[in-house]
């Protein structure tokens, strides 16, 4: 069952951005963006209020960098549509079960980033949730 709506073509584009945004990071690694991602849109917060559906996240400006590379728009793979797919029926992996950010530093991770706090790191990545007194729903969406 999932916690988005999500049409076949909305499957294909997240997965698109999970193998463009963290394909070097293996399955965990895009399954965590997708956690971000599908976080956005329930917690209906922060920088994310208004998003309900896979395209607003995606394309909201300056949401993911990927999407202004050309490998964001080669045609989706069965591989990353089936985590797309796992994304959109409420799957959850720490450091991202929380979190509405993440970004790849060059070196250690910041304490925080736009001022919320650091939760975890996984491979590249670090991510980011916010304080329940700045968005409550992200922690009441499942």
């Amino acid at each position: 069952m999932s916690v988005v709506q999500a049409s076949s073509k909305d499957i294909a584009l997240l997965a698109r951005l999970l193998r463009a945004e963290a394909e070097g990071e293996g399955v965990r690694g895009m399954l965590l963006v997708g956690n971000v991602g599908i976080n956005r849109i329930r917690a209906n917060c922060s920088d994310f209020v208004g998003l309900r559906t896979i395209p607003q996240m995606i394309h909201q400006p300056h949401a993911f960098e990927a999407v202004i590379h050309g490998y964001f728009y080669q045609r989706a793979r069965e591989k990353e549509k089936r985590l797309a797919r796992r994304s959109v029926n409420g799957e959850r992996y720490w450091p991202a079960k929380f979190s509405l950010w993440y970004f790849r530093p060059a070196g250690a991770c910041p304490a925080q980033w736009y001022n919320q706090p650091h939760v975890g790191r996984y491979k590249s990545h670090c991510f980011y949730e916010p304080r329940a007194e700045e968005c409550q729903n992200v922690y009441n969406t499942f």
